[in-house]
């Protein structure tokens, strides 16, 4: 039985270096991708990511894009909003009911 390599994993510095030899060095993708030992069309798809969010393009495994985390926080705080409305519509309803 032989087992498979798996995939390989790279930190948003090493995909950014690549970027930066083909965008900003000047070199060709097919060059870069073979001196690092990678795949082309990988190279591209990470070029294209960076090209439209270079700040936000390699977010990482666990981690969420800034746009990302501010709507997951947004979404968070609406929802405990909406139990708090619902514990004040029963407070009103028990206290309307009973009063003194």
């Amino acid at each position: 039985m032989q087992e498979g390599r798996g995939r390989r994993k790279y930190d948003r510095q090493f995909k950014e270096e690549a970027v930066k030899l083909v965008t900003e060095g000047g070199r060709q993708v097919t060059e870069v991708a073979r001196s690092l030992g990678i795949h082309e069309n990988l190279l591209h798809t990470w070029k294209r990511k960076y090209k439209e969010d270079p700040g936000g393009s390699f977010p990482g495994k666990g981690h969420l894009k800034p746009k990302d985390e501010e709507l997951r926080k947004l979404q968070k705080e609406n929802a405990n909003l909406k139990e708090d409305r619902e514990i004040l519509k029963k407070a009103l309803a028990i206290f309307s009911k009973h009063p003194k």
